[in-house]
């Protein structure tokens, strides 16, 4: 802490003291609130007319004195309003403890009736007030509030206490969650909770967190995707089923990454992937709409209208647009290694042809899609978890969904078949013997489930955080988490 913020915390303990010291309560266990300050505006007419006294409570934001008048505002999560002290017609006592102890970020709640000044501002005139919550630490500049970036993201309690930008990007995250429920809940699907530690890490390509628990004496890891466990429902006969939930990923901090993040997954039976992508097209509009108010938004330099029907552009297609490569689903492993490291992609070991186009993909192909597109014909290396082509048994019938350059959906005709599913966990358990910490394991207990008959269907995964970032215009993911993961502060 430096000095200044020493001297400022020991004056305010002096005042805590002095009010100790008078039998005051600064902490006390209740307030005669009576009104929020969102009701008081909008009962104001009415109880100013009938000088009806009313307990007002909130922080305080605003200090003005002028000699016999002291005005003041206070927040209390639902508005903002003035309070004002006339020496001349209180008790004098009472107007001084409060030009002696008050200070910005305390709470407190004051007594009085209502009225409107000459500037037409409207206003709480007191006659009593008390102190609920005595601040020790002065609040930032209410004009710059936090311009440490990271401090921001730290004291997330004052970056939105000092920011209505930043309130209002998480009160529009809330409502679009809401939103989310109630459209999946209106189209029959039964909300569930299934497990955050897991014996398996499995339902996604990634690197887990891993942890023990001493009493059984096992590893558990967080998960990374609910998927397995949501399609196991299938089998039990829930028909359509989803998850809103944090997944954790022990992969690298990026604009777009954060190691727990959120989303929904949706499963549903007897659908496949071409069905739920007109069903996203119609429900993230909706969700846009309701959110945002309108259809259209602003990302970054580009207007985004999910209004206009969505693309839908196979992967190869994309890959040979942009990066230039001929005939990109024709090239064998050594073929385009050669390839890629002529368009400076770096090839890993142990890694697959799926992520050597993956990395080319993200160079530069995604960046480009700016209207939302849905991408479709993967290689059957990119997923263990999708249904074969029937046409084409190389490709998978999986599809992305990405806007103003995110992806924000994953997507699949999920595959049932038990014995194809066993195939493919086998060739991720090489994989990962090769040294890729990504590939999934073998799941049995998943396998034996799929065994008692698994519908068709079709699942999607929908990230939250993104799609917060486009409809806020946010550029950092971290600026649509309310606490993202920091390194611990020296």
């Amino acid at each position: 802490m430096s000095s200044f913020l020493e001297e400022v915390r020991d004056e305010r303990i002096k005042k805590l003291n002095v009010l100790k010291e008078k039998g005051a309560k600064p902490y006390p266990v209740s307030t005669k609130r009576d009104y929020s300050l969102a009701q008081v505006l909008k009962e104001f007419d009415s109880l100013a007319e009938e000088k009806k006294t009313v307990t007002l409570a909130g922080r305080v934001m605003a200090l003005r004195g002028q000699g016999a008048l002291l005005f003041f505002n206070i927040n209390d999560g639902t508005g903002l309003f003035q309070g004002l002290l006339k020496k001349d017609e209180m008790d004098e006592a009472v107007f001084s403890l409060f030009q002696d102890i008050v200070d910005l970020g305390d709470f407190i709640e004051a007594t009085g009736t209502l009225f409107t000044t000459k500037r037409g501002e409207k206003t709480l005139q007191v006659s009593e007030w008390n102190m609920l919550s005595k601040s020790l630490r002065p609040l930032p500049d209410k004009w710059h509030g936090l311009q440490d970036v990271e401090e921001r993201f730290r004291k997330r309690y004052l970056d939105i206490l000092m920011s209505e930008e930043v309130k209002n990007r998480f009160v529009a995250r809330s409502k679009f969650v809401s939103e989310l429920r109630i459209a999946l809940d209106g189209a029959d699907f039964l909300e569930v909770e299934t497990p955050i530690l897991q014996s398996i890490a499995g339902g996604a390509t990634a690197k887990p967190f891993e942890t023990h628990h001493h009493a059984l004496d096992m590893s558990l890891f967080l998960r990374i995707a609910p998927e397995l466990y949501l399609k196991e429902l299938l089998v039990a006969g829930m028909p359509k089923v989803y998850e809103i939930g944090r997944l954790f990923r022990n992969e690298g901090i990026d604009v777009t990454h954060n190691p727990e993040f959120t989303t929904v997954e949706f499963y549903e039976a007897y659908a496949e992937a071409s069905k739920h992508m007109a069903f996203l097209e119609t429900l993230l509009r909706s969700l846009v709409e309701k959110t945002v108010g309108g259809m259209k938004i602003i990302f970054g330099e580009h207007e985004i209208d999910f209004g206009k029907k969505f693309e839908i552009v196979s992967f190869f297609d994309l890959i040979e647009k942009y990066s230039g490569l001929k005939d990109p689903a024709k090239l064998s492993f050594d073929e385009l290694a050669i390839e890629a490291k002529k368009l400076g992609v770096e090839v890993g070991k142990g890694e697959g042809i799926e992520k050597i186009f993956d990395a080319i993909y993200k160079k530069y192909v995604r960046h480009e899609l700016i209207q939302p597109t849905f991408i479709k014909d993967y290689l059957l290396a990119f997923s263990p978890l999708a249904k074969k082509q029937e046409e084409h048994p190389e490709m998978i019938e999986r599809y992305q969904l990405v806007v103003g350059g995110l992806e924000v959906v994953n997507g699949f005709s999920e595959l049932n078949d038990p014995l194809d599913q066993r195939e493919r966990f086998t060739e991720q358990e090489i994989s990962r013997g090769a040294g890729d910490e990504e590939a999934q394991p073998k799941d049995e207990e998943y396998i034996e489930a799929m065994e008692y008959g698994m519908p068709p269907a079709g699942g999607v995964g929908l990230s939250i955080d993104r799609m917060i970032m486009l409809i806020t215009n946010t550029k950092n993911i971290r600026e649509v988490i309310l606490f993202p993961t920091l390194r611990p502060k020296q």
